[in-house]
């Protein structure tokens, strides 16, 4: 069962409410950022629940919820409607081909507005059971538990429809939904079976690495000796992290897992940048506390290059910042981003004489807007010429050595005190210059607008301005491009 929908809708709360946990309370800023497996039991019946981060960037991790799942839940927010991940959400479901129940909540708000939704929905190709669909929908409240019971009876009804079934007998095989690098614990990975019993002491590979089943636990972190499909474990064993969204399986012996792991085809090296001239480069070493944030953040990372700054990925791991990161940041002159990740005490002392620098976040979004800030500033801003008036001349009033004073009329737009100047003449640019001063019947001034006489210091080269000459009046902007 995958829970799924836009950020802030209440999937975790909704989770919260069913485990009676508090895990919403304990995630970074409220969001969740990683993909959580946990396991109910109702009506004597269990229930796997994949909780999935709605935050935009984690689009990966929400398409690999719901390939592991057998149904999903579309959780929206009465108050608001369909909103962008809602969007993705069903494009996800639809993909995997999963049956999907409706669940609408915070139905204990005052504004909240289920026909309004229902009819969001119907332009997003779903229709309601209630509207003549066959989409069963039920109205909640994850903070109150309005509708949650009959939520979950719902869940088990639509799964006794479905005829969904397992095979034991056949070797256990299943999903990686999470992998991480436990400092104490070696190699970490969370994973869901979809068939047959998976047991500790057995041997188990993916096409990234293999491994021994030597701890084995449940989602709350207890010891277990076996495992049975659709239930989320705990398995430490691996010899390197997995991937996340990888597929395992179980081996008769080590030899056998390591014949399959040499006829696996090799990953393509990260693609070659081609850069131009012009273009700067952010060289980032990017470490984070679980693969699913490494695969969501460089996602996030790829899409923030510009056409004057190439955001380069050095490097991507999970785990603590360690002297071998700052070593490589040094020599690729990179900066190195850490994602809910500890900085090594050596690697902060080399890091400061090297002056390599770290940065550390906890929340998806300050990762996102401190990435963007550190391009903002490789970039150097456009020089922008923006004509703000025309002057004609009237008078030859005074000149000296490369200054003239005279008096004109404005004849279009706005005239302001430190302008540059362009001198016409017959159409011809016969000069270049700056204004010094700017007077209005003889009292400076710091505008002068259309159908003003005024007078000007003029200060450039030695062509004498004459009576009917044209002045340009001109300023240089520096800009930023679109897009900060």
């Amino acid at each position: 069962m995958v829970v799924l929908g836009h950020i802030d809708h209440g999937k975790t709360t909704l989770l919260d409410y069913i485990r009676k946990t508090k895990v919403a309370e304990k995630e970074t800023g409220g969001i969740t950022q990683h993909i959580g497996a946990y396991e109910i039991k109702i009506n004597n019946k269990k229930i796997t629940f994949i909780d999935t981060p709605g935050h935009e960037a984690f689009s990966a991790m929400r398409a690999r919820g719901a390939k592991v799942a057998d149904i999903a839940i579309l959780i929206i927010d009465a108050t608001e409607g369909v909103k962008a991940q809602t969007k993705e959400a069903i494009s996800q479901i639809k993909k995997a081909k999963i049956p999907f129940i409706v669940a609408l909540n915070k139905i204990d708000k005052p504004n909240a507005d289920p026909p309004k939704v229902k009819r969001e929905l119907v332009k997003e190709g779903v229709t309601v059971e209630d509207l003549g669909g066959n989409v069963p929908a039920i109205n909640i409240s994850a903070k109150t538990g309005q509708g949650v019971n009959e939520l979950l009876e719902l869940i088990l009804l639509l799964a006794e429809m479905e005829e969904l079934k397992t095979d034991l007998s056949q070797g256990a095989q299943g999903v990686i939904i999470e992998s991480y690098l436990d400092h104490f614990r070696g190699p970490t990975a969370t994973l869901i079976l979809n068939q047959g019993i998976l047991k500790k002491g057995e041997i188990l590979a993916t096409f990234s690495t293999l491994g021994k089943v030597r701890i084995l636990e449940n989602f709350q972190g207890q010891p277990i000796s076996e495992a049975f499909p659709s239930q989320p474990v705990v398995v430490v064993g691996f010899e390197e992290v997995p991937k996340v969204g990888e597929e395992f399986r179980v081996f008769p012996s080590l030899e056998e897992a390591k014949k399959f792991l040499e006829k696996k085809e090799e990953k393509p090296e990260r693609g070659v940048l081609e850069i131009e001239p012009d273009q700067k480069v952010l060289n980032i070493i990017l470490k984070g506390d679980v693969f699913g944030s490494i695969e969501a953040i460089e996602e996030i990372l790829k899409n923030l290059s510009q056409e004057k700054v190439i955001v380069r990925v050095l490097k991507s791991e999970v785990g603590a910042i360690n002297e071998s990161d700052v070593k490589l940041a040094k020599s690729g002159k990179a900066i190195i981003l850490g994602f809910r990740v500890k900085v090594n005490p050596v690697a902060k002392n080399l890091a400061e004489r090297e002056k390599v620098k770290i940065l550390i976040f906890e929340v998806i979004y300050d990762l996102v807007e401190g990435t963007r800030k550190l391009i903002e500033r490789m970039i150097e801003p456009e020089i922008v010429r923006v004509d703000l008036a025309k002057v004609k001349v009237l008078v030859h009033f005074w000149a000296g050595k490369n200054r003239q004073i005279v008096g004109g009329r404005v004849i279009e737009g706005e005239v302001k005190k430190g302008a540059k100047i362009e001198v016409f003449r017959d159409n011809e640019l016969l000069d270049q210059g700056k204004m010094v001063n700017l007077q209005i019947e003889k009292k400076d001034v710091e505008r002068a607008k259309k159908g003003d006489e005024c007078g000007i210091l003029y200060e450039g080269g030695n062509v004498k301005i004459e009576p009917g000459d044209i002045l340009v009046i001109y300023q240089e902007e520096k800009r930023k491009p679109l897009g900060f």
